[in-house]
């Protein structure tokens, strides 16, 4: 028994002995073994996922909406509603031209085939040799960068699926895709494809295309035509050749060259078609029937803009609502302006104003121009967009200096003759004058070219750009020209509209939209459009420039603008013509090619352009022409405020208010004592506020005392003289001037001369005559009370005693003091002298012709004035030559290369 048992063990120690040395002995697994491994699971995970995709995609498709032949030929009809939800608009509901399949020419097919599916006749509703590139392609770019949807499949997308790129659209689209073509011949298809077919606007089918844009049947269009309809489908807006003529030549020879590429023509009738003008064939706008006539068509062109930017005009045949913010009474009111004929130059000048929200910064109006039907060029929006001039200069300049340096609206800068940074091109204000030191206030509202550059280059080109990009105003690479309105930079007024509501709504920027959101057919799934609000600059830089932007309505270049009883900020500008364009044109120095003028209040924000369609014809009046976008903004506002509570800007918490003393440098605080004409009101962002107060100062100067006037006979004067007891210089240091006024005989008293003198003669008196005086002294800011007298010049009766012969010999005397320089005095008509006073080289008021030319102290002078060479005969009735503009225009050019704004 025990053998057994030991023979039993000894065979098992035996054995698991064996087994180990087998185990060492046999081959060792290595990496083939763990490739096959890895082989098997991908199989694995690969027919898992397959399964579980045809498993997905039979559940998507058992989801899929049935095959309505009714929707699969005929548009389903979407509407746009207003901020009220009202309908004002229906698409598909309109007129089209169907067209069977055996009427549409074999080259107008071959155009569409090769742009949209050129494997149309061999595919089964699928096309997987595009499908495989798309797949690539969209492996570089992301999901959804690049689609191959066959015609088939747009058809089932337009007639039965939304517009969204998700697996469950694309699987359903497939199936339903498969299924068309198993019920439907290809003919039939491609009829549904080009019968259905957004074109622009409101126009369906190449066929109604056709007789639209070209007034023709479609027999009779030429291969350029054909190519060119062809192609509008990918962006029916974009590509309208009415309002885009060279987006549309672009995509016409993209279509013809694609063309030639999978031989459907030649390369000589490529050529020969694509040398075709793309509007050469086009229907005058007379004879087009209006397939795209509704209602505020300006309106509906920023709703259609929209969404093509947004990838979303095919929603149009889905059968959807549109919320818009249009606010129809709103839209009235703008047509109503601007087709008022009375405020242009011209029949041709055209205008366009975009109106916003200037809280939402949703687009409540908009007008395209004089009568704009939606065939014509839109000015409103991108499809003209023009250099901005001076309204350009708080985005560039005075926003980005407050935002980053924290400035106070009483900064100081020095407007003095300048070149711009890095040049020798010398830059110009309008009037060609200098103001010298003056705060950022007034160099705003004044519109000064000088202080606008000189800020921005102070602020730098990265802040300054980075602050306009915020606004919505796609700056890339700026130079100090920008800063002013000039450069290669155009803007709608929906872009500046956008811009200027961020500064009524505490530094908020919201894009400017029409459509605020898009209800799909179940009336239930909504997709939001509505841009999300951004925080473009801090509140104070917000207020603080509208605070300024207030005083161009009221002190500046706004005046016309201005509507009384509503708090509003804004700003104008005009743009100019270069040199090279002035001389190749033959313009003048005034002509200007645009006129701007932007502004809000805390509920409204409304740009206004004014100009012609062609750059080159230039608005050349003043008083009409550069004055219509001022004219249309006070309309607008004015009648959109009317019985509407409009607040005022509120200052917020992070702004401070201080009286300082005008002019100082570092900002000082006036004192109490300070003379209100020497103060100003001035803002300072929070913790910026200057301690310092000004010492105290002389508050009044005295009145000049001991006034006299003598009347001297022999020379037909009167000399005036007086004394003043001047202030204290430590309190202060400003020198004293005397300015001298005389009223003859009660009439309206006029300036003599400012002089720092005592004394003053007048000459060339008249008897009979009261003259009355008047001496104010002058200390800066601080005016005296005046100093007065009055002489009567008595008629002298003389006897006729004198012999004939002296009359002679004294004017011979005359004629002599003449040639020693002292002039020929016409005033009174009866003394060559006009009292010199012993300036020699004194030309004596040569040419004052007795109050027809308004010299005051005489042209050609060359000695000194000192002495009061005055004489009043010749101011009264004296022509202006400052005639042709006024202090508030914008007119003279800027820098010589027309890159200045104008004002």
């Amino acid at each position: 028994m025990s053998e057994n048992v030991n023979s039993r063990s000894a065979r098992r120690q035996q054995q698991t002995a064996e087994k180990r040395k087998g185990r060492k002995k046999g081959p060792s697994k290595g990496p083939k073994h763990i490739i096959k491994k890895i082989f098997l699971a991908v199989i694995a995970v690969g027919l898992a996922l397959f399964l579980g995709g045809v498993g997905l995609f039979a559940y998507y498709a058992s989801t899929a909406p049935e095959l309505d032949e009714s929707l699969l030929k005929d548009p389903l009809t979407s509407e746009l509603l207003d901020m009220d939800g009202n309908v004002f608009l229906k698409f598909g509901a309109e007129k089209r031209e169907f067209v069977p399949y055996d009427e549409i020419p074999a080259e107008l097919r071959d155009a569409i085939l090769a742009t949209e599916d050129v494997r149309f006749f061999k595919h089964h509703g699928m096309d997987f040799y595009r499908l495989g590139g798309a797949v690539l392609a969209n492996f570089r770019g992301g999901f959804g960068s690049q689609g191959a949807s066959t015609l088939t499949q747009q058809v089932i997308k337009n007639s039965f699926l939304s517009d969204e790129k998700t697996l469950k659209r694309k699987a359903q689209e497939a199936w339903l895709a498969f299924k068309l073509e198993r019920e439907y011949s290809k003919e039939e298809i491609f009829e549904m494809y080009f019968n259905k077919i957004l074109m622009s606007g409101r126009i369906y089918g190449i066929g109604t295309a056709a007789e639209y844009f070209y007034g023709k049947e479609l027999n009779e269009l030429e291969l350029s035509d054909m190519a060119l309809l062809a192609g509008m489908p990918q962006s029916p807006n974009g590509y309208n050749p009415l309002k885009n003529p060279e987006r549309a030549e672009k995509r016409r020879n993209t279509v013809l060259h694609l063309m030639y590429k999978h031989k459907k023509i030649t390369k000589e009738e490529m050529e020969a078609a694509k040398a075709v003008p793309v509007t050469a064939n086009l229907l005058p706008d007379e004879q087009r029937q209006d397939y795209a006539e509704s209602k505020y068509p300006a309106y509906v062109d920023l709703v259609l803009d929209e969404l093509e930017a947004a990838g979303m005009m095919s929603l149009l045949s889905e059968g959807v609502k549109i919320q818009t913010a249009l606010d129809p009474k709103a839209q009235e009111t703008v047509e109503n302006a601007i087709n008022n004929n009375s405020i242009y130059e011209s029949e041709e000048m055209q205008a366009a104003m975009t109106v916003l929200d200037t809280k939402t910064g949703a687009i409540v109006a908009v007008g395209g121009g004089r009568n704009y039907s939606g065939r014509n060029m839109n000015f409103a929006t991108s499809d003209n967009p023009r250099q901005p001039g001076s309204v350009i200069k708080p985005i560039l300049s005075y926003g980005p200096a407050i935002e980053n340096f924290s400035w106070s609206t009483g900064s100081i800068v020095v407007d003095e003759p300048y070149t711009y940074k890095g040049t020798n091109k010398q830059i110009r204000n309008v009037d060609g004058k200098y103001a010298g030191p003056i705060t950022i206030r007034e160099a705003l509202y004044r519109s000064r070219n000088i202080p606008a550059v000189k800020i921005f280059e102070e602020v730098g080109t990265q802040k300054s750009g980075d602050f306009a990009r915020k606004l919505g105003l796609p700056y890339e690479k700026l130079n100090s020209a920008h800063s002013i309105g000039g450069g290669e930079y155009d803007f709608s007024t929906v872009q500046i509209a956008g811009a200027y509501s961020a500064f009524g709504n505490g530094g908020i920027y919201t894009k400017p939209h029409a459509v605020k959101k898009i209800i799909m057919r179940d009336g239930k799934t909504e997709r939001n459009m509505t841009p999300d609000p951004v925080n473009a600059m801090k509140d104070s830089t917000a207020y603080m420039v509208t605070d300024m932007l207030r005083d161009v309505l009221t002190l500046g270049t706004g005046k016309t603008a201005n509507v009384s009883g509503l708090d509003i900020a804004g700003k104008s500008g005009t743009t100019n013509y270069s040199s090279d364009t002035k001389n190749k044109y033959n313009l003048k120095n005034t002509d200007v090619p645009d006129s701007w003028f932007a502004g809000y209040t805390t509920n409204y924000t409304i740009a206004v352009w004014g100009g012609y369609k062609n750059y080159n014809t230039p608005i050349k009046t003043y008083d009409k022409g550069r004055y219509v976008p001022q004219n249309l903004f006070r309309t607008v506002m004015g009648e959109l405020s009317s019985g509407k509570e409009t607040a005022r800007f509120k200052q917020p918490n992070s702004v401070e208010e201080a009286t300082i003393v005008k002019g100082s440098n570092p900002i000082m605080l006036a004192a109490a004592s300070t003379p209100s004409s020497m103060t100003s009101r001035e803002l300072f962002v929070k913790g910026t506020k200057p301690t310092e107060v000004v010492e105290e100062q002389v508050t009044e100067l005295e009145a000049p005392n001991g006034l006299t006037a003598d009347y001297d006979a022999n020379s037909n004067s009167i000399a005036l003289s007086w004394s003043h007891n001047p202030p204290d210089p430590e309190l202060l240091d400003v020198p004293v001037q005397f300015k001298v006024s005389v009223s003859v005989d009660g009439s309206k008293a006029e300036e003599l001369t400012t002089t720092s003198d005592h004394s003053v003669t007048l000459t060339g008196v008249e008897a009979g005559r009261t003259y009355e005086f008047s001496v104010v002294a002058i200390a800066g800011e601080l005016v005296s009370d005046p100093a007065s007298t009055s002489l009567f010049i008595q008629e002298e009766v003389e006897e006729n005693t004198e012999d004939p012969d002296n009359n002679y010999d004294e004017n011979e005397d005359d004629f002599d003091n003449q040639e020693n320089g002292e002039g020929d005095n016409n005033g009174s008509g009866n003394n060559w002298n006009n009292g010199n006073n012993g300036n020699n080289n004194n030309n004596g008021n040569s040419g004052n012709n007795g109050g027809t030319n308004g010299n005051n102290g005489g042209s050609g002078n060359s000695g000194s004035n000192s002495g009061g060479n005055v004489n009043p005969g010749g101011n009264p009735g004296g022509s202006d030559p400052n005639t042709g503009g006024t202090d508030e225009t914008e007119g003279n050019p800027g820098t010589e290369d027309g890159s200045d704004s104008g004002e």
